[in-house]
């Protein structure tokens, strides 16, 4: 894969949210709001420090792109959800989602008109690029996500606000492109389980005009609590408490990965980044769409390959067999490696440990292929 002129074999990143310090969710993580502070601020200071923290782990387990890690908050919600929708206008206050799987999050409610109110990754993007001289990753959610947990009270239609937050999420991309970032990823979440009729329209406004960046969408499979991602069915009623384990199967339901492919290959991207041997690593049912269906020949795919929702750490072995199933279907010039969402639930301690693992056996498959090639 070329990154900044050189070719890349199967180049490793992580996904999303990351353990934040300590010291930064104890206090400056619930004040952050993403607006620019003069160059002597303590809070700006901060940031430079936590975001320097997680990329310095980055490196020292050898990723190859250097992500922001999150900061935005001092948990899962903040970061993915109410950070954006402060930046935009929203007053934070809604009633609990209709997701099944993330019925723990409020939506918040739109009351005037959406627009970009300060920076959203900016400052963040700024403090990355201070702290490493590596490739860079900045992310962000997805527009079908933030639309559909809006309880919205002035547009008319979801297809209004929904291109409303793209175009407010646009002007905070283009200036994080100017920046030099080499990637920019969008976190669509809820693809698998539908695409709105306007998902690809609001998806591709939000990345219109990036010149420099590769832009990378991320979809998963799941909530940050572990549960694994479903569709509804009769079996329990609306309401009620039910076991999950006596619910019937859902026979008409697709497999994961046919989901989302083909329909996500009419959006603008670079890279598909797919949950795919991670947590399911036991399922590789979802390879066999990329036969059916294969990679346009603009778009590279990068595969979760860590299971982010268990504390134990892979195995440097573990991870070349996931590697190697994963170059039966895709080319190894056109792969890269992830952890399969992102790490923030983890001890620090233990997700530097997956990272590692990440890495050590992305080497093991990369010394095989060059052997490989040499013995030809």
């Amino acid at each position: 894969m070329r990154i900044r002129e050189q070719d890349v074999l199967i180049p490793t990143s992580m996904v999303g949210n990351y353990p934040n310090p300590r010291w930064w969710d104890a206090a400056w993580a619930r004040h952050f709001h993403g607006d620019r502070e003069p160059p002597d601020s303590m809070s700006r200071e901060a940031l430079e420090d936590a975001i320097g923290a997680i990329a310095l782990d980055q490196e020292r387990a050898g990723l190859d792109i250097i992500s922001d890690g999150r900061v935005q908050g001092d948990n899962y919600a903040d970061n993915a959800v109410y950070h954006y929708f402060r930046c935009m206008g929203y007053n934070l206050r809604g009633g609990h989602l209709g997701f099944p799987i993330y019925s723990r999050l409020h939506s918040g409610t739109v009351e005037q008109e959406i627009k970009r109110h300060g920076a959203m990754m900016v400052e963040q993007a700024r403090a990355l690029k201070r702290a490493t001289s590596k490739p860079t990753k900045v992310q962000y959610t997805g527009i079908q996500v933030l639309a559909q947990c809006t309880n919205d009270l002035y547009y008319k239609s979801s297809r209004d606000r929904a291109l409303a937050i793209a175009k407010a999420m646009n002007e905070d991309i283009l200036e994080v492109d100017a920046l030099g970032i080499d990637f920019i990823q969008l976190d669509e979440f809820t693809w698998p389980y539908f695409f709105e009729d306007w998902a690809i329209e609001a998806f591709n406004a939000a990345v219109e005009g990036v010149k420099n960046a590769r832009i990378v969408v991320h979809v998963c499979w799941g909530n940050w609590g572990g549960t694994p991602a479903y569709f509804p069915d009769e079996t329990g009623k609306p309401g009620e408490i039910y076991d999950l384990t006596k619910r019937k199967e859902r026979p008409n339901a697709p497999a994961a990965t046919r989901a989302v492919i083909p329909k996500a290959y009419e959006a603008r991207f670079n890279v598909l980044n797919l949950e795919s041997c991670g947590r399911r690593v036991d399922d590789l049912s979802g390879l066999d769409a990329f036969r059916e269906f294969p990679l346009p020949a603009n778009v590279d795919f990068w595969a979760g390959v860590i299971d982010v929702k268990s504390t134990i750490a892979e195995t440097a072995v573990q991870v070349v067999d996931r590697i190697n199933a994963l170059l039966k279907v895709i080319p190894a010039e056109r792969l890269g490696v992830t952890t399969d969402c992102g790490l923030i639930l983890l001890q620090r301690y233990i997700a530097q440990d997956k990272l590692h693992a990440l890495v050590e056996g992305t080497k093991l498959v990369r010394e095989r292929l060059r052997q490989a090639v040499a013995a030809e």
